[in-house]
This record gives C-alpha cells, structure tokens and sequence, in this order.
C-alpha cells in the first residue's frame, strides 16, 4: 500500500488536535485567568533506506542519506502564562495577580491546587474562598462587622470595623511559584495541581521571590488573542485540507496502477 496514505492519516489526526486546542483556546476567551495553550508537533521516526555518510564506494562517502518520515503527531501541549489584560472591577475582593505566581486553595479533599482566578469572595463563616467555594491558604476570616476591606500589594490584608477609624490587620494572602509552571496539570474550574514536571511549589508574600504583586478591584483576563487564534484555526484547517489532497492524489495513482495491469 502507498506508504504516503498513512503519512497523510497521521496529519489528519495531528491536525485534529490541534483544530481541538483552538477550539479550548477560543471557547475560553472570556474565562477570568485562563491561560491559552499551544500544540507542539514532532516528526515520527524515518524509514532509513540508506545512512548518511555511508560509503557509496571505497574511500567514497555520502555526503547525504534516503530516509523517508512517516508522518507527525502532537508531542505535547504547552500553556501560556504570559499576563492577560487586567479589568477594573473595583469590587474589593476581587484581587489581580500581576507577575508571577498562583493563590494557594485547598481541595474538598484537603490537597492544595493554584489558580491566578482572584474573583474572592466570602462564604456563610466569613471565610475567604474562591467563586466555586475553596478556602485559599492561609485562611483569612472577615467578621461580620467589617465595613472596608483592603488587601495591599504585598497581600496583606487589613479591615476597618463599625465604629472605628484605623485599619486592623487580619491576615495576609501569600502566593505560589514553579520552577516550570508549565508542567502544571490543569484539573479545571481554573484550578492546576503540582507534578513532578513543575516542581514543588515556592510559597512566598507577593512581591518576594521574583513572585508577582496583587492588585486590588481588578480581574485578570484571558490571554487569549482572538484574532491570532483565528488565524491558526484557518492554517489548521488549510492543512487538514492538504493532508485530504494527497490522500486523493495516493488514491487516484493507486487506481491509476490498477488500471493498468
């Protein structure tokens, strides 16, 4: 069978792929924090026919060798955690990582995972949680009485009550940093887990450690570049058309040979 069948199924497959990581791309152009991802291709191993630099003849070498590839496939993906646009919310508990790092929250089953979402808010014992309920590490409870809060750039966290006029600390907001945060394992809701890949996580104050600052009243955005995305999704598409192309074209030289016997 004309080898070059499958070597066009295999780039229709990694095509698909990456139509399928475009697709995630653009379907979360508007989740708070979301980080775009990107496939990484790799050439499949070749039919080596003859070796390069082998001997044609004595004391006569080749300057080059036959190898035919048989195909690619999508290797790996990798995550962008380059900063998206930040938003003015002004809502005082929503807070922006600007720089590096994650916020610390703890898992129904106690295990800690990262997130950069930093839409805050408080649950029924005024405990400081994130939009799907997890508590962040450390936690940091409001009372009831507070009238202001406020959370500085070094994440701590200070309030003022009914009736008073300083500010009072209640606690402080620390984040994590990786090594290799793109060996994150992203469980989604916003949420990544720690692997081998990403090291362990460099738990620091904001601003400490090459980690980022927080910026109070504002959300971070996706970074998501619509218009680029579109563009890939047009070349992927081009590219599934070409890998079709030369399916017809090994189909049409095989019914050729057909023919003629």
């Amino acid at each position: 069978m004309n080898s070059a069948l499958w070597v066009s199924k295999t780039g229709l497959s990694a095509m698909d792929k990456q139509l399928n990581v475009v697709a995630n791309n653009l379907a979360n152009v508007s989740t708070t924090a979301f980080k775009k991802d990107r496939a990484v291709f790799e050439d499949l191993m070749y039919k080596t026919v003859r070796a390069p630099g082998g001997l044609s003849a004595q004391n006569a070498e080749l300057p080059s060798g036959l190898q035919l590839g048989t195909g690619v496939k999508v290797g790996a993906t990798q995550k962008d955690f380059s900063d998206g646009d930040f938003n003015v919310t002004d809502r005082k508990l929503d807070v922006a990582i600007q720089g590096k790092g994650f916020l610390q929250v703890v898992q129904p089953d106690g295990t800690m995972a990262y997130t950069r979402n930093g839409s805050l808010q408080l649950n029924s014992d005024g405990n400081l949680v994130t939009s799907n309920g997890l508590l962040i590490d450390p936690g940091i409870q409001i009372d009831p009485d507070v009238t202001e809060i406020d959370i500085a750039q070094d994440g701590v966290v200070s309030v003022k009550k009914a009736g008073q006029t300083d500010m009072q600390q209640v606690g402080a907001i620390n984040l994590a940093g990786f090594v290799n945060p793109t060996g994150l394992d992203s469980i989604g809701a916003n949420l990544y887990t720690e692997t081998n890949a990403s090291g362990p996580a460099i738990v620091g104050a904001p601003g400490t450690d090459s980690l980022g600052t927080l910026g109070q009243g504002m959300l971070e955005a996706s970074n998501v570049n619509s218009i680029e995305e579109l563009v890939n999704m047009i070349t992927t598409q081009r590219a599934y058309e070409m890998n079709s192309k030369v399916i017809a074209s090994a189909d049409g030289m095989m019914s050729f040979a057909i023919q003629q016997l």
